[in-house]
């Protein structure tokens, strides 16, 4: 089993669950989102709280030197607590319980505009060049100028709420002469994608409002979504325990992987291999090109909740309160981080810090830089011995004096072992 890790700093500020974490482009600013009605914007270099938005009521407690209490700048009454957050470099983005969107000034603090029109919870936002995009429990996703309090797009056709979203355009995606074949869709080369609790995944042209393709085969919720624009690939989780793959050009579906014992909750994608979250407690990485199942990660007590690819480490966060890093390559855990009470619903790494947000309240910041050490030289350690075994010997016989090798089982499955 793995080490176990203590954390260099637990923010407590927050008075309920953090719903979402987001990293800034630049990596300066982290946002968190809560039950509380808050969201809190911190520092990655001090990891001092510099200001937070009271997002229910359009006021903000913000002070660059010096954070005033809550009860000195906002009401006791909260109306709306926060699903999610999005960070970008002078802007945050909040959505709520109490149906709309609000954008912030990360430098004042200052409200700068609320999107309305949601009948619903709005549970996702996504900020892609100048469109904000929502997916919400009353069944629509929208399209929003990140510069004005404008709808510009409906999107209606789900039979039940819409729980994930991903962005690209044709131009990515589509050759010239299929460019062509969309006329009406000239203006704007935009398109949207939806995924919902009826089961289905649907892609939309952000201009018009149309569905381009509907993608039919799961059977349970789909529960999250990630593009590979350059490869016309998207991949999809679902509660009824498989990933599927599909062409998003045609919607054609490429393969089905079907390992999972529970639901999808999380996915990553890292050079053509898919790491895959699960209800099952595990992780699993799959070889994208030919959906062989190269490797599970186990250990965890309960659902994996959130995941993230940090050179060659796979960072989980789970239902049983802890964060683990696993070798990526191996599958052999190599530490464990505890202190969280209660599920850690998402984790940001930047400059060898793991943060973890969970629904005890607290942001945990992690000093990771021993394992990316290690791992770093197991790495070259690991291509050192592979460079040699081309001209000498045999691979096996030579990990066997190194740091791991994969033994088979009599069942025929392959354990990670690893040798110190």
């Amino acid at each position: 089993m793995g080490n176990s890790g203590s954390a260099v700093k637990v923010c407590t500020d927050h008075q309920g669950g953090i719903n979402w974490l987001s990293l800034s482009p630049d990596g300066q600013r982290l946002l968190t989102g809560s039950e509380d009605g808050t969201a809190r914007l911190w520092s990655t270099a001090d990891s001092q709280c510099h200001g937070h938005f009271q997002a229910a009521l359009s006021r903000s407690c913000f002070n660059p030197e010096e954070v005033t209490s809550a009860t000195e700048c906002t009401d006791p009454f909260i109306s709306g607590y926060i699903t999610f957050c999005h960070l970008e470099n002078e802007a945050a983005f909040t959505c709520s319980a109490d149906h709309t969107i609000r954008k912030w000034d990360v430098v004042t603090g200052q409200c700068l505009a609320i999107y309305r029109g949601h009948t619903s919870i709005v549970n996702r936002i996504l900020v892609a060049k100048d469109y904000l995009f929502s997916g919400s429990y009353d069944r629509t996703a929208r399209c929003w100028s990140v510069d004005k309090e404008k709808q510009i797009q409906e999107f209606r056709g789900h039979r039940n709420c819409v729980l994930t979203l991903a962005h690209y355009s044709s131009r990515d995606v589509l050759e010239e002469e299929e460019e062509e074949e969309e006329e009406e869709e000239k203006v704007s080369r935009d398109l949207l994608v939806t995924g919902s609790t009826d089961c289905t995944v649907k892609v939309w042209w952000v201009s018009s409002g149309r569905c381009y393709q509907t993608l039919l085969g799961h059977t349970g919720a789909v529960l999250c979504l990630i593009l590979d624009a350059p490869n016309r690939e998207l991949f999809s989780g679902s509660t009824d325990y498989t990933i599927r793959t599909w062409n998003i050009v045609t919607g054609e579906q490429l393969k089905v992987f079907k390992e999972h014992q529970g639901s999808v909750i999380c996915l990553e994608l890292v050079n053509r291999h898919l790491y895959s979250g699960s209800a099952d407690r595990t992780v699993k990485c799959w070889f994208v090109d030919t959906g062989e199942r190269i490797q599970t990660y186990k250990a965890h007590k309960h659902s994996v909740s959130t995941l993230k690819y940090h050179a060659g480490i796979l960072f989980t966060g789970s239902g049983d309160a802890c964060a683990r890093a696993f070798n990526s390559r191996s599958g052999v855990l190599q530490k464990i981080f505890r202190g969280h009470k209660f599920i850690i619903n998402c984790i940001q790494i930047h400059n060898e810090l793991l943060y973890t947000a969970s629904h005890d309240g607290t942001l945990r910041v992690w000093d990771i830089r021993g394992i990316c050490k290690r791992n770093k030289r197991r790495w070259k350690k690991e291509r050192s011995v592979q460079g040699r075994s081309s001209q000498k010997g045999s691979l096996a016989r030579l990990f066997n004096n190194k740091v791991g090798c994969m033994i088979q089982q009599e069942n025929g499955e392959h354990e990670a072992v690893e040798l110190m």
